[in-house]
């Protein structure tokens, strides 16, 4: 506290006031901003710390556990002083009482009969008058601080340390569960913030106050009075928390914009209409660089994505009921950390190269993973992936020889011998286990079975034609057609 500051002590001095000091001597040089009388048993919903709270008795209970009880939530509430009347309504003051007070160095004082409430605040009013006007100050200079957000461009940290010296108080911001709210600020610790944005703002040595955003508070702004400072009052706190959702409105607004952009550029990748400088150019502007991947996801919404990789350098596109990622191969672990999610994840590949193979890596990974349950698949896990080859029309060519048949007859016929092969292939050719993964009687599946041999051409009780017929749908999934 700053020491030009009106202490419990001072008030003592006062002759005309003519207090005394019934316990907690220890507290007497607590800073006093204001002097209130009250008969509420519990006045601190509407304190706002180092009031001197004036009672006739009226509010005092007459046990011992409520008059120690009444005390400490006084104290709790930072309140710097509790003075009572020498005698009217007082009920008779329990040892309790007076223990606690010396405890917690509570001053406890004493108010003649003689001395009108009034006169007590009136001296501290008269007292205040110059750390009122300080607070005037503070308030003016910390809306000024909205000029600094436009004239200076100041990055968060720099505006909150400049609001730092102006108010008094150290600042912290968080979201709602604890987490950041704003880049560069810290955060408070998670037992300080209140259980909803209606809860008292006092808080032992400063406040705690909610970002007001839309919909809903963005977060809380702790405020610590900072030793050897003035602090500046409730008031300036609040605009300051006013100016923090200014700025997370700023940040917010930033963050979408650039999202569009990332979306839009990695569209453009995908449709391949952008020369790779220029692809690179715009993938550093979202701090994309070295190794990246492109990751397909099945069963996430944008919002669940979003909050997963808030804090990760990425581009989203939604493309259907699929989901685009594209940023470091470290996405993958968050992302397979959402329930329900399916996702695969292509080869690593150097920022501005064409996304064709890439695509198709991330969808034959994604259809593996919905296939196996797991939540993230990478492309190449799969011993038999990685000897195809990454050229498009060799793989379209093995496809034909050997499958062409059998995907035109299943097109025609809705029919799912593509499907009921691999499946089988998948379960080592054991016919029951397959049939039950299709839902299928087993001799509807030797049937299948069958038909794909004479549509393709191969006997698959042969070695060899089981292999090419293997790569052949290794083929295929990688272009995407057996989804």
């Amino acid at each position: 506290m700053a020491t030009n500051k009106l202490t419990v002590e001072d008030l003592l001095s006062y002759p005309a006031l003519q207090l005394t000091v019934r316990a907690g001597s220890g507290g007497l040089g607590r800073s006093v901003s204001w002097a209130h009388a009250s008969e509420l048993a519990d006045p601190t919903p509407w304190l706002l710390g180092a009031e001197v709270i004036m009672t006739a008795g009226l509010a005092v209970p007459r046990t011992a556990a409520g008059q120690r009880a009444y005390l400490e939530r006084l104290d709790d509430a930072g309140v710097s002083a509790l003075a009572l009347s020498a005698q009217l309504h007082m009920p008779p003051l329990h040892d309790a009482f007076f223990r606690a007070a010396e405890e917690r160095g509570f001053p406890v004082l004493e108010v003649p009969l003689a001395v009108p409430f009034i006169a007590v605040s009136q001296e501290v009013a008269a007292s205040v008058q110059e750390d009122a006007r300080h607070r005037l100050g503070a308030q003016l200079q910390v809306f000024g601080s909205l000029r600094w957000l436009v004239a200076e461009d100041l990055d968060t940290p720099t505006l909150l340390r400049r609001l730092e010296r102006l108010s008094g108080y150290d600042v912290y911001l968080c979201t709602p569960q604890g987490r950041p709210l704003l880049p560069g600020v810290p955060v408070p610790g998670a037992g300080v913030l209140p259980a909803s944005a209606d809860a008292p703002p006092t808080i032992p040595g400063g406040f705690v106050l909610p970002v007001p955003a839309p919909g809903g508070p963005a977060g809380f702004l702790v405020a610590y009075e900072r030793e050897g400072a003035q602090p500046a009052g409730l008031a300036v706190v609040q605009h300051i928390a006013t100016v923090a959702a200014l700025r997370v409105a700023m940040v917010r607004t930033e963050r979408e914009t650039l999202r569009r952009e990332g979306a839009e550029t990695l569209a453009e990748l995908l449709q391949e209409v952008l020369d790779p400088e220029t692809a690179r150019r715009r993938l550093a502007r979202h701090a994309i660089e070295g190794d990246t991947v492109l990751i397909v996801v099945r069963g996430a919404t944008d919002e669940a994505l979003l909050r997963c990789l808030q804090d990760q350098p990425h581009l989203l596109l939604t493309w259907g009921e699929d989901r685009y990622v594209l940023g470091s191969g470290e996405l993958a672990e968050e992302i397979g950390g959402l329930p329900g999610v399916a996702a695969g994840m292509s080869r690593t590949f150097l920022p501005g190269a064409a996304l064709r193979v890439a695509e198709r890596e991330a969808l034959w990974a994604v259809s593996k993973a919905v296939e196996s349950g797991r939540p993230v698949v990478r492309y190449g896990d799969d011993s038999t992936g990685r000897w195809l080859p990454d050229d498009p029309a060799v793989l379209t060519a093995l496809v034909e020889h050997v499958l062409g048949e059998v995907l035109r007859y299943d097109a025609a016929h809705d029919s799912q011998l593509l499907v009921s092969v691999r499946t089988w292939m998948e379960r080592d050719r054991r016919t029951e286990t397959a049939a039950a993964a299709l839902h299928i009687h087993p001799n509807t599946l030797s049937y299948r079975l069958r038909r794909f041999g004479t549509l393709a051409g191969r006997d698959l009780g042969s070695t060899g034609a089981l292999a090419e017929v293997w790569l052949a749908i290794q083929a295929a999934g990688t272009l995407g057609l057996t989804d």
